[in-house]
């Protein structure tokens, strides 16, 4: 059913359609009428699922073990990594009340033109999760055309990029209900995928076969690694695809749905990663993680795993897709899809060509978190000075309105923000990546790297202190909604 809403953003008003699978969502960064909420928490519990059944997380776990840790260091780096998907759950709680996407309600503490720094942070992560999923679906889909006996090269390699960037864009093309369908039915055969997975590799990984251990120091890489994969890395998508839950929809649930959906098969495919890389350790490479299995598991796993990657791609191209629009181009939802595909095709393309691929995945995953955990701290403390309540109005109004403060920015926010990510900087150890780099607090701790917790923690505080008092004056203008 067709319900007409308006764009508080151009200040239009248009004919949507409503929570439809399979058709085109042109909805973007409007707010959704209540009578169009049709998810469940339990589709979000799916939605998220499908996503992280996925074959990068064997890499994450394969990697872990390769700095160097031990077997159960890797299992408590994954373990506690992964209680950080809390934060996901978190960052969904906004959605059902406001109606809009997460770098929208994140107008609320920085104001619409101090929100387009994070967001274009935002779109630049997304991105290069996008060109992430690109490169392994291309490495796999060569692997299996040299198994067929087809000459493997550049060539080769660019016309694979282009057939998956046709076949990636259908389903964020769709939008928000294509997505959750497909992908609650998908988790199902991935639940399947990972059993014969585990079946095969489990009873080969002999702990007795694995002799290091590591410092304190660098097993704080490994945990970071899996918290920016993970929970902290998902919290900018959260309120991106919980907005369709119901209002009434209560918190418990939304934050239950979105933490389980993505922690539990986080940690199931990580564990069974670092085991795979006691088998093989060609496991850190996507085309490597077939080695730790059957030699007749290669086809049914390679088929599957591309499925799967294009799965989670879809998220990060949807996301990518809203924040385009949050951060100010004036391009549907659609257009942004088309065009981020364009982007993270063309980066690939040269990547493919020129790049180092693996070196540059670890930096992307570390440095990412110098942003966003100042980011996640200052939305979890302001959502929490104004008890959840704000004004969806205001939040897509193009001027005025109780978040746009001086000229659209808040300096408050802001200089929260920056000084987050200074910390988060003083504390990060990316010796070993591009740029390499590691901060006096980090290298007089012997390299340990807790920049995302630095980050957020120190950004969080420095707002309370700055912006306790405004906040608890804007939360009592703050219309109550029925």
């Amino acid at each position: 059913m067709a319900s007409t809403t308006m764009d508080r953003t151009s200040g239009a008003t248009s004919e949507v359609e409503g929570y439809e699978a399979f058709k085109v969502e042109h909805r973007g960064i409007e707010l959704i009428p209540e009578q169009d909420k049709k998810m469940k928490p339990a589709g979000l519990f799916w939605l998220w699922a499908g996503a992280v059944w996925n074959v990068e997380y064997l890499v994450y776990g394969a990697l872990v073990v390769s700095f160097g840790l031990s077997f159960w260091q890797a299992v408590a780096a994954i373990l506690i990594g992964n209680v950080f998907f809390a934060l996901l759950g978190l960052a969904s709680l906004q959605g059902p009340s406001t109606g809009t996407t997460a770098l929208m309600v994140s107008r609320a503490p920085f104001g619409r033109n101090g929100n387009r720094p994070v967001s274009l942070f935002n779109w630049i992560t997304q991105v290069g999760f996008e060109i992430e999923g690109l490169y392994f679906i291309v490495q796999l889909a060569k692997t299996m055309f040299q198994r067929g006996g087809v000459h493997s090269g550049t060539a080769l390699e660019l016309g694979i990029l282009v057939v998956a960037l046709l076949i990636q864009i259908v389903v964020p093309f769709l939008g928000h209900a294509t997505i959750a369908k497909v992908l609650r039915y998908l988790s199902f055969v991935f639940i399947v995928l990972f059993a014969v997975m585990a079946a095969l590799v489990i009873p080969h990984a002999h702990l007795s076969s694995l002799h290091q251990h590591t410092s304190w120091a660098l097993w704080t890489t490994g945990v970071v690694l899996i918290v920016s994969a993970g929970g902290l890395g998902w919290t900018e998508n959260g309120n991106d695809y919980s907005r369709y839950l119901p209002r009434s929809t209560s918190r418990a649930k939304t934050f239950w749905a979105a933490t389980l959906g993505g922690g539990i098969p986080a940690i199931l495919l990580e564990l069974l990663g670092a085991a795979a890389f006691l088998v093989s350790a060609k496991a850190t490479a996507i085309t490597g993680v077939p080695t730790a299995f059957a030699s007749w598991f290669f086809w049914p796993f390679a088929i599957l795993a591309v499925v799967q990657l294009f799965a989670i791609n879809t998220m990060d191209l949807y996301s990518s897709g809203v924040t385009l629009q949050a951060l100010g181009i004036p391009v549907s939802r659609v257009g942004c899809v088309v065009l981020d595909t364009i982007v993270a095709g063309g980066v690939t393309a040269y990547i493919l060509v020129n790049g180092h691929f693996f070196q540059d995945l670890s930096g992307f995953l570390d440095y990412i978190v110098v942003w966003l955990g100042p980011w996640f701290g200052i939305m979890l403390v302001d959502w929490l000075l104004r008890r959840g309540r704000y004004d969806p109005a205001a939040l897509v109004s193009g001027r005025g309105g109780l978040y746009w403060r001086t000229g659209g920015w808040n300096i408050r926010a802001l200089v929260a923000q920056g000084i987050g990510m200074f910390v988060a900087m003083m504390w990060i150890d990316a010796a070993f990546y591009q740029p390499p780099y590691t901060g006096p607090i980090s290298n007089a701790l012997g390299g340990s790297d807790v920049s995302w917790a630095a980050g957020m923690v120190v950004g969080g505080l420095v707002y309370f202190v700055l912006s306790a008092k405004r906040v608890a004056w804007e939360r009592e203008r703050t219309p109550v909604l029925d």
